[in-house]
């Protein structure tokens, strides 16, 4: 199979190198010279055989809006466009509609795995037609980890129920940041805990709380014990804003979710250390950037 990929940013460069590990062949695109295997997307369409396959992996919003105008000029009828990035399911449905009168096909398929994924593969969450997953599917089980294709993969259902899946997914993300982040300050405002450390990596195994992010929450303060290198100020990057959205218009309750995401908003007020645990596992899973923390006064 030879697909296209364009978008080679952090997600996108190691899925590229992990799809190419796996047997498939890519070829990207991406404006960055240094990392792009093609000059435009209109080579891009030349290389690849029909039906084309092209995965879009590049931020939400105006710039995924401006990639699938593009390709549905450039694209034949039977093609097919796939959105791996964090676009609003919402959108899926204008750029389905958009491409289906080119007669191009469309599937949103939303991924987690951050930095990691390369190693470890991605969990993928893909809404649409069966007949386009099946075609995709040698594509799904090479980025996807080893094992049960059911425990890593899911058709959620038609277009946009992909990106729905993962934008609560990552909803239910910033909860569980939230109360280990909370932990952690408690744990470190208490004088009679001398190993805060410790105590987080001796709850990596046989404890109800352990999961990856205790994983990475262990290793961010391996790396910076105090996490005094980080200010704690997190952004939001939109999902766990559109889950509140959701559960509002859905008349779900999720006030774990909503004050997580109300904590975030906080965190750019003060220096709270939650918020800083906050911002070291963004960092840890997703690569995220950081804020450094400012220099103490003398």
């Amino acid at each position: 199979m030879h697909i296209g990929l364009i978008g080679l940013g952090k997600m996108g460069f190691n899925m590229r190198g992990r799809l190419r590990e796996k047997g498939v062949e890519v070829t990207g695109f991406d404006r960055s010279p240094d990392r792009t295997d093609v000059p435009s997307l209109e080579e891009l369409v030349a290389v690849l055989p029909t039906p084309r396959i092209i995965w879009v992996m590049v931020p939400a919003g105006q710039i995924t809006d401006a990639v699938v105008k593009d390709l549905s000029e450039l694209l034949s009828p039977g093609d097919l466009v796939i959105d791996g990035g964090n676009s609003k399911f919402t959108d899926d449905q204008i750029h389905a509609t958009l491409l289906a009168q080119k007669g191009v096909r469309f599937l949103d398929c939303g991924v987690s795995g951050g930095v990691w994924g390369l190693e470890n593969g991605y969990g993928l969450m893909a809404g649409g037609t069966q007949e386009d997953i099946e075609l995709a599917m040698p594509i799904f089980d090479a980025l996807r980890p080893e094992g049960e294709r059911s425990e890593s993969f899911v058709h959620v259902g038609d277009v946009g129920a992909g990106h729905y899946a993962k934008m609560v997914h990552n909803g239910i993300e910033y909860g569980l940041m939230q109360s280990y982040a909370e932990g952690y300050e408690l744990l470190e405002a208490k004088d009679i805990v001398k190993d805060v450390h410790g105590t987080f990596a001796a709850w990596q195994k046989g404890t109800v709380v352990r999961s990856w992010l205790l994983d990475l929450l262990v290793k961010a303060l391996q790396e910076d014990p105090g996490l005094s290198k980080i200010a704690g100020y997190v952004e939001d990057s939109g999902e766990g804003r559109w889950t509140v959205e959701e559960a509002i218009a859905n008349s779900v309750p999720a006030p774990a979710i909503t004050a997580a995401l109300f904590a975030r908003f906080a965190s750019r007020q003060d220096d709270a250390p939650a918020m800083k645990m906050v911002a070291a596992l963004r960092n840890q899973f997703g690569g995220h950037a950081v804020k450094p923390a400012q220099p103490t006064a003398e």
